[in-house]
């Protein structure tokens, strides 16, 4: 019985001896710690860890005009060091506030930006001249501008937002206008004909620049209605007598006083048809040329000037 005895006495003084091995407490953050933002302080390191990366993996939010989404800090290749801050942690001054050090990828960041400008950009659209209106003034279909992502300001904002932890900011995305390469102001000369009245106008966009009184193609060679443009330029030129029954005994007349195209020749991409000078001033008002468009010599070396290859001409009957 005395044998028994001195054996529980031996096994519990061996449990007690075990009791402070089983109990010992595991290091607490010190109170009023945080790690990028979140509380920690009174948690042991795995609590602190799971604390911390349950607030990290919220998702951010955004937002454009009334679209609104969210999108994980794993879409960006985002990592936090996590582990090491909660060791610091443990070793902090009460109340102490420590940075969460976060690997972003910016090119991930860039990929994913350039999806934004894919769903919430688009290119500008030039000014241009699509014809004429009823009123034979030119129409023009005006200029939009553009819209893209505003791409350093964003970087640098979902940057921000990934190494933060706090989820409750809204980030707005950033745009920024893209302005069209030609508004109508900057659109060239278009020159409207019109045969019926034997008049030339010289149009600057929308705005007329001046009107000319021109000579225009007799009944029997009459001067072609539609769209053309300047394709060809001289300056004193030589009249060729062109490949017709009213010409085919005519020879070629060098520049000079006389020469049937004046000094100037801008011809259109009709063929064998121009708009020149004539020496014969008193045809202007008639409709009395092989085709072609007269004016007043001192007219037409203006409007030579106004004017360059490429430009759009119109012809109509009225």
């Amino acid at each position: 019985m005395i044998h028994r005895t001195a054996l529980i006495v031996l096994a519990l003084a061996g449990a007690f001896a075990a009791a402070p091995a089983a109990g010992k407490q595991l290091p607490v953050i010190p109170r009023g710690v945080e790690v990028g933002g979140v509380e920690v302080g009174g948690l042991i390191s795995v609590q602190a860890e799971a604390k911390v990366q349950r607030t990290y993996d919220k998702p951010l939010h955004l937002f454009y005009n009334d679209s609104a989404w969210t999108v994980k800090p794993g879409r960006f290749g985002a990592e936090a060091s996590i582990s090491e801050a909660v060791a610091q942690a443990l070793e902090a001054e009460p109340n102490a506030r420590l940075d969460l050090e976060v690997v972003v990828r910016k090119k991930a960041v860039l990929r994913y930006i350039d999806e934004l400008d894919e769903r919430f950009g688009f290119e500008p659209r030039d000014a241009r001249l699509v014809g004429l209106r009823q009123d034979l003034t030119p129409k023009i279909e005006e200029a939009v501008p553009g819209r893209r992502v505003a791409r350093d300001k964003m970087v640098r904002r979902l940057t921000k937002a990934l190494r933060a932890s706090y989820r409750g900011i809204h980030i707005e995305v950033l745009t920024v206008p893209v302005q069209p390469a030609l508004t109508a102001e900057d659109l060239g000369h278009t020159i409207v004909i019109r045969r019926g009245s034997n008049r030339l106008s010289l149009w600057k966009g929308g705005t007329l620049v001046r009107n000319f009184t021109v000579a225009t193609g007799s009944a029997q060679y009459p001067t072609p209605t539609g769209t053309f443009e300047i394709v060809n330029m001289q300056r004193d030129p030589t009249w060729t007598p062109p490949d017709s029954d009213w010409a085919k005994d005519a020879e070629p007349i060098p520049p000079g006083p006389g020469n049937p195209l004046g000094t100037r020749w801008m011809g259109i991409s009709s063929p064998a048809v121009g708009i020149h000078g004539t020496p014969d001033a008193a045809s202007l008002g008639y409709s009395v040329s092989h085709g072609c468009i007269r004016m007043a010599i001192p007219e037409a070396e203006w409007l030579f000037e106004q004017v360059d290859v490429g430009t759009r001409v119109y012809i109509v009957s009225v």
